[in-house]
């Protein structure tokens, strides 16, 4: 087995493994506190001083996110970091988001590493704390393009630390899609010339992406931000993805599985990550493209349990992997821009950087990164209510039958 295959097996047992283990429960509420809002804690809340390391440090987090060598043994970060610090690391996967929201509330995990569709709702559920950026040296290092944004702080206070960054792109087959797109109406509007062969990426969070879509080619609803909806702009973007649903051969989430369905041609056309385009089979005729609409996009968010047990050894692995070498481990091995600007330095592959466009702000300009939806508007709207995760769910269910 070549060392992709056996990384794509491992990645895939361990996204398989968690949800079985977890019945992912669907949000009835987004727990947003009375004002409708996030319910974000004061920046008083933070530490102002850390104390002596604890013995171990509790981490949760996406497959490929904290390595040990027990996978591979060429792949490793965490044990110097235990060495460094004397915090000894356990940590669990998570296959998606509303699995990373459900067992942060076990109160088991002093640190999880969250997506923009999850991170203000653990916020608004009191499951995070905020963060002392003062207590995290290699914070400086970070894109500043990346701090202080509504995935990762709330009314000017910080929620976490920015880890890896990417953009959900277009891949399209270029035997089966001409000629080559540059819109994203070749899964919306267009999508009927490949029915049953469009993918799209399976959870609500992806109603952004129909809503970005309909920015552009429906401007009278006036959306201004993707995850900023009041009920007739989402009813608008559900509209657009029950017609979708048509041409839809499978949706995915896991990424392995769109890497095979484009590699066999079951798949033409949808919603990727640039992991999974350099992950094809060689000669697979498939290419990616940043459609003039843009694109949705994520960054992750190291965070700390509001009830850490170990809360030195949380923000000791907050500072650690957030330094240019632990960052660079990282996010090459998962396969996404890094969020230190030092880490280009460390890469394996000296092309890394420049293939997820790292530091590229003006590509950066053009994603709309997971946002968790709120009923305070995120677009600074105050004259109406917006549609928050619970009702995505619930669109999300309506959506695909």
């Amino acid at each position: 087995m070549t060392h992709l295959s056996a990384r794509r097996a491992r990645i895939r047992s361990s996204i398989l493994t968690g949800l079985a283990i977890a019945s992912v429960a669907l949000l009835t509420a987004c727990g947003t506190g009375g004002d409708g809002g996030t319910g974000g804690a004061d920046s008083s809340e933070a530490p102002t001083e850390l104390g002596e390391n604890e013995s171990t440090v509790s981490i949760l987090a996406w497959p490929g996110y904290v390595e040990d060598g027990s996978n591979d043994p060429s792949v490793d970060w965490v044990s110097a970091f235990e060495e460094e610090t004397g915090c000894m690391v356990t940590s669990k996967t998570y296959g998606t988001s509303d699995e990373a929201f459900n067992l942060m509330k076990t109160g088991e995990y002093d640190v999880v590493a969250a997506s923009g569709d999850a991170s203000l709702r653990l916020v608004a559920a009191g499951d995070v704390a905020p963060v002392n950026t003062d207590l995290i040296p290699n914070y400086e290092g970070i894109y500043d393009f990346l701090k202080m944004q509504d995935w990762n702080s709330v009314d000017g206070v910080a929620y976490g630390i920015p880890h890896g960054y990417g953009a959900n792109l277009l891949m399209y087959n270029t035997d089966a899609v001409t000629p080559a797109p540059t819109s994203w109406d070749v899964v919306f509007d267009e999508s009927a010339q490949y029915t049953g062969k469009v993918t799209a990426y399976d959870s609500p969070i992806y109603i952004a992406d129909a809503a970005m879509y309909l920015m552009t080619h429906q401007p009278d609803l006036g959306i201004e931000n993707p995850y900023s909806l009041d009920e007739t702009q989402l009813a608008a973007a559900v509209d657009l993805l029950k017609a979708q649903r048509e041409n839809i051969g499978e949706y995915w989430s896991d990424y392995l599985k769109s890497i095979q369905a484009f590699e066999t041609g079951d798949t033409v056309v949808g919603t990727t990550w640039q992991v999974i385009r350099n992950s094809l089979a060689e000669g697979t005729p498939a290419e990616v493209v940043l459609p003039e609409e843009g694109v949705t996009g994520w960054s992750d968010t190291w965070m700390v349990a509001s009830e850490a047990q170990s809360p030195n050894c949380a923000y000791a692995w907050l500072n650690y992997i957030a330094s240019p070498e632990a960052n660079a481990q990282a996010t090459e091995y998962f396969g996404e821009a890094p969020s230190n600007q030092g880490a280009c330095d460390f890469t394996v592959n000296p092309d890394q950087c420049e293939i997820f466009h790292a530091g590229d702000e003006e590509y950066a300009s053009q994603i709309w990164y997971w946002s968790t939806p709120i009923e305070d508007c995120l677009d600074g709207r105050t004259d109406v209510k917006c549609t928050d995760y619970s009702d995505w769910t619930t669109a999300w269910q309506e959506i695909k039958g």
